[in-house]
């Protein structure tokens, strides 16, 4: 399947909705008396506690730090209002699959799992999508099924448009951290779905500088091509009929559940997302990330 609907990705709000826990009768913080679970990070403090390998580094208590020569935390309650920024890489690189799908649509499909979800859970969700097909697409967090319902015709429409360009070199994702992390409040979230190839030389730097202000979560996509493949070269042939050969190593998977704890050490943590799995399989992994957002 190469091809993204709108339709395929607005049927996946019943799929999302599968198995998830009842919500919370609480009033939530919003005009309207709007009954909501209450999620996220919340800025009244709760406790205090020393740093442990794969905290947020946005939860850093500078002051306790300070004091004591020590890392120290700061907890908090749960916040009334969350909001979610989708990241969805549609650069070329993501345009390959040798299993069911692109690796593009693979991350679209969860994004939109997970925005149901959000959504559902009375949540606000955005949308920035990377591709090489000129600016790119925005839309600020909103909440409801209308909201959703931009986001999955904003990623039908954008992948079609990414296909056209998809002999494009791939143009660096560093830029729409920025854009990405504009969207937010203090505090909110930042869910990426890509491979990240060719991120660009500063995004690890920039990366990091977001994640002390929002919260960065991670759905590392994957072929099976990438994970399984044994050393050697391999042949490959292009839409427009250039040939070549691509070297492999023999550490696809190692590499990629390496690359996984090591964003999981800075905080920022993540899963992998196989494409062959499809949408049933995505589900409960979404539900997992969920439940961290």
């Amino acid at each position: 399947m190469i091809a993204l609907s709108g339709e395929t990705l607005m049927g996946l709000r019943h799929l999302a909705r599968r198995g998830a826990s009842p919500v919370t009768r609480t009033l939530a913080g919003l005009p309207g008396g709007i009954v909501t679970r209450r999620r996220g990070r919340g800025s009244e403090p709760e406790d205090v506690r020393l740093w442990a390998e794969g905290d947020d580094r946005r939860h850093i208590d500078r002051n306790a730090t300070a004091r004591t020569g020590q890392l120290y935390v700061r907890t908090h309650h749960d916040e009334r209002d969350r909001a979610v920024i989708l990241l969805a890489d549609f650069r070329p690189s993501m345009l390959f699959g040798t299993r069911r799908t692109l690796r593009a649509n693979a991350a679209a499909e969860a994004l939109a799992l997970l925005g149901w979800r959000i959504v559902a859970d009375g949540g606000r969700v955005g949308l920035v999508v990377a591709s090489a097909a000129g600016e790119a697409t925005v839309l600020r967090p909103a909440g409801g099924e209308r909201a959703m319902t931009a986001v999955t015709g904003a990623l039908a429409v954008a992948h079609a448009r990414a296909l056209e360009t998809a002999k494009d070199p791939d143009p660096p994702l560093e830029p729409l951290l920025g854009v990405a992390a504009s969207l937010l409040p203090s505090g909110g979230h930042l869910v990426i779905g890509s491979a990240l190839d060719n991120p660009g030389p500063d995004f690890e730097r920039l990366l990091g500088l977001v994640a002390e202000r929002v919260s960065v979560r991670l759905v590392l996509v994957s072929d099976a091509f990438e994970r399984a493949r044994r050393p050697g070269f391999f042949p490959f042939a292009l839409s427009d009929g250039r040939r070549g050969s691509l070297r492999a190593d023999g550490t696809g998977e190692r590499a990629i559940d390496a690359r996984l704890a090591d964003y999981a050490a800075r905080g920022m943590a993540g899963l992998r997302l196989d494409v062959e799995a499809g949408p049933e399989a995505y589900a409960p992994l979404m539900e997992r990330l969920d439940a961290v957002l």
